[in-house]
């Protein structure tokens, strides 16, 4: 068990007008709507010191504070729920998750899981993640869709995670970006760590306060405000890709967390981040498996030809 964690939001002027649910919803990104107005029912959000409603409408200025309970163990059940499938055999399967599923059980999303869904569909799996992540082998966030890759045993899953952690897989994914970066293609090094003024975030940090992050980027293609970026991970930190093309200067349409999206110059309706390729050696049978996830219907305005050409 894990004692409260109190985490402090400040309303800023752009925040005026805006009901307390869609604000805080809109800065905690892994947790439902639903489950921010629950909270706010039950006391653990305030607003300048005093408990408000779920429809309370925010001046600006003021300081949102939440109180998130100590975390309590949940033991995924199954439940019937779509899922798309790419690959699947005896030891693993790889997923085309859909942007809005969370990949596991947690605060805030006990059930409606992608973990959920396939012990609907496989019965047990892989037990090394324990019992709310079983056969998790990496995850994708909540927003992010495309390739996922799960163990349905304990030697697949070892085998996986060592892939991963020796930088052995391949990991390529499309975002679409604020701007046009420059140069338009380059390398991405430096280290990440939780931010220490905002526990929601990641931040690039000095070597001696992080881990080692790596990503390359190319512009595939542009209009006059935005860029499609093909973006080569060497690392797997959390939230790698919008942290780092963040500090470029170009932020993910889309990201509420590292953005503003109604200042944005193009409106969309999610982060737009997809994991389209994921490469690997199958444990088992020692061949090489590449995968890709064909490109949801709100990248496709921003490819050449709607989506044509997502191989070059």
């Amino acid at each position: 068990m894990t004692a409260p964690l109190e985490i402090r939001l400040t309303a800023d002027a752009a925040a005026a007008g805006v009901r307390l649910d869609r604000f805080v919803a809109e800065r905690m990104a892994d947790v439902s709507r639903s489950r921010v107005a629950a909270l706010i029912r039950e006391g653990a959000v305030v607003v300048g010191g005093r408990a408000v409603k779920p429809s309370h409408v925010l001046g600006g200025g003021e300081v949102v504070v939440v109180t998130v309970p100590e975390a309590r163990p949940v033991e995924a059940v199954a439940q019937d729920l779509p899922l798309t499938f790419l690959h699947e055999d005896e030891d693993l399967a790889v997923l085309d998750k859909a942007s809005g599923m969370v990949v596991h059980p947690g605060a805030g999303h006990e059930d409606g899981t992608v973990v959920n869904a396939l012990l609907h569909r496989f019965g047990p799996l892989s037990t090394i993640g324990g019992e709310q992540r079983p056969g998790i082998v990496h995850r994708l966030d909540r927003e992010t869709s495309g390739c996922l890759v799960v163990a349905r045993n304990d030697a697949t899953h070892a085998a996986l995670s060592a892939q991963f952690a020796g930088r052995e897989t391949e990991k390529i994914y499309f975002a679409v970006v604020q701007g046009v970066p420059s140069p338009r293609a380059g390398r991405i090094e430096n280290f990440m760590a939780r931010n220490p003024a905002n526990r929601l975030q990641m931040a690039v940090v000095p070597a001696d306060r992080g881990k080692h992050a790596v990503t390359d980027y190319a512009v595939h293609h542009q209009g006059a405000c935005w860029a499609l970026v093909r973006c080569t991970l060497h690392t797997g930190r959390t939230h790698q890709i919008r942290v780092h093309l963040k500090s470029l200067g170009h932020p993910l349409l889309g990201d509420d967390v590292y953005a503003r999206p109604a200042r944005q110059p193009v409106r969309v309706p999610r982060l737009m981040l997809h994991a389209w390729r994921l490469g690997f050696t199958h444990p088992r049978t020692g061949e090489r498996l590449s995968f890709t996830a064909p490109v949801p219907e709100e990248f496709r305005e921003f490819f050449p030809e709607g989506g044509e050409g997502q191989e070059t």
